[in-house]
């Protein structure tokens, strides 16, 4: 039997899922990040800003707001909305990590929730799993995309290295991007989806012959 959310505790779910102490492993990907300051592309804050600002408007989080909004209009039908989301993946490494990530948040949550989640990738388990709730959507997506975000600055704070005052500045900075693109995603659909976040898609691909590294992607 699926758990019942109210709506005063749908803020409080979604904080936990999405939260950076709900066990998917987050922490242990750079998204390709790692490549790109080894690589130099990446040098200090401003460039971190810059790469995390394009990835997310042009990259993988609007692709994967899309994809979630998706899951969350049709939670049983989330099987299609994956099998794009696998297609999208442009590197080995990239696929690994959002399927590895989705089915440690599916098997946590279906758990706990009681819901009837598989073996998704990262935003359309969240996106079902939201959807099979009633958990607005809305706050979904900005959650989602904040904590995407997050993770990245984590990985930035240990990689160029960047002090936390500064990490969490360039995070502050980001808000209003992730709000923009909530909105936009709750209005798109799979058509709509696009990328063109190029360096980050390349730094994914390297990464995964680079010698020496602290991350899995």
């Amino acid at each position: 039997m699926t758990m019942t959310i109210d709506s005063n505790s749908a803020l409080l779910t979604l904080a936990q899922w999405l939260s950076p102490s709900y066990p998917v492993g987050a922490f242990s990907y750079s998204h390709g990040l790692e490549w790109a300051v080894e690589a130099g592309d990446v040098p200090d804050g401003p460039g971190f800003a810059v790469w995390l600002d394009q990835v997310m408007t042009h990259g993988a989080g609007r692709s994967d707001a899309i994809l979630l909004a998706q899951a969350w209009r049709a939670p049983d039908q989330a099987r299609a909305t994956d099998a794009l989301a696998r297609a999208l993946a442009p590197s080995q490494e990239r696929l690994t990590e959002t399927l590895q990530q989705g089915r440690a948040f599916a098997r946590t949550t279906a758990d706990v929730w009681s819901l009837p989640l598989n073996d998704l990738t990262y935003p359309v388990a969240v996106g079902a799993a939201a959807g099979h709730l009633g958990l607005p959507l809305r706050d979904t997506l900005a959650l989602y995309l904040h904590g995407f975000a997050a993770n990245l600055t984590s990985a930035a704070i240990r990689l160029i290295p960047l002090g936390q005052t500064q990490g969490q500045t360039i995070l502050a900075a980001l808000h209003p991007t992730c709000l923009t693109l909530a909105d936009q995603a709750m209005t798109l659909g799979p058509d709509d989806i696009s990328s063109s976040a190029l360096m980050a898609d390349i730094a994914a691909m390297k990464h995964e012959t680079q010698y020496s590294r602290l991350f899995q992607s």
